[in-house]
């Protein structure tokens, strides 16, 4: 069944560097789709899709209905290409819910899935083999002085660079998740067991450590 998957994954690889400008941002992460980690490796798992992904979907707490979860569908990265953190960096505005939910309640929780890749081939995507995983933890607002607003900057516009010229009066501000717990599905048998210290300094084939 992995070998399968395996083939899916170098076939629509092929097709996708075919249809791309071989400047675009887009194809440098697609070079990484030949190396999806092995479903046993679940640090390598959780950074690739990370890494690869470009959106995904925030949660947060809703203050104007009473606390209720309240999810947005949004753009993020986690570093430049092929340059991954680990750590989700997001551009919101409190003209939207979000940035506002999050400046009075900060618990948040942020999916992602291997679905939009193109990697799970016929598969559904809540088919475990599809990978998906599910950040917990707190949604913080970045000093835009520091440094790490200059890195979480690079690592957006490097993937979308609309973001560039999104309104000034609309106050976009650099937030970022501090992940707390991991949810991890990459295989069959359940969620798989990851703290934050294996995902955030996961071990190279060589072993490593990040």
């Amino acid at each position: 069944m992995l070998t399968v998957i395996k083939v899916i994954c170098v076939a629509h690889l092929l097709f996708l560097l075919g249809s791309r400008d071989s400047n675009s941002v887009a194809q440098g992460q697609l070079l990484s789709i030949l190396t999806k980690p092995d479903p046993d490796d679940s640090a390598a798992s959780a950074r690739w899709l990370l890494s690869l992904n470009s959106w995904g979907v925030l949660n947060t707490i809703s203050t104007d209905l009473d606390g209720a979860p309240f999810g947005n569908v949004v753009s993020f990265s986690d570093g430049p290409p092929n340059g991954g953190s680990g750590i989700p960096y997001f551009y919101l505005t409190t003209l939207d819910p979000t940035a506002r939910n999050a400046l009075k309640d900060d618990r948040a929780s942020f999916t992602v899935s291997e679905y939009p890749l193109g990697t799970c081939g016929n598969l559904d995507p809540e088919n475990p083999v599809c990978s998906k995983i599910t950040l917990i933890g707190k949604l913080k607002l970045v000093d835009e002085y520091s440094k790490e607003a200059e890195f979480a900057r690079i690592s957006l516009f490097s993937k979308h660079s609309e973001m560039k010229g999104w309104p000034e009066g609309h106050n976009f501000q650099i937030f970022k998740l501090e992940i707390e717990d991991i949810f991890l599905i990459d295989w069959y048998g359940g969620p798989k067991p990851l703290t934050v210290e294996e995902y955030l300094h996961p071990k190279t084939s060589l072993g490593v450590t990040l």
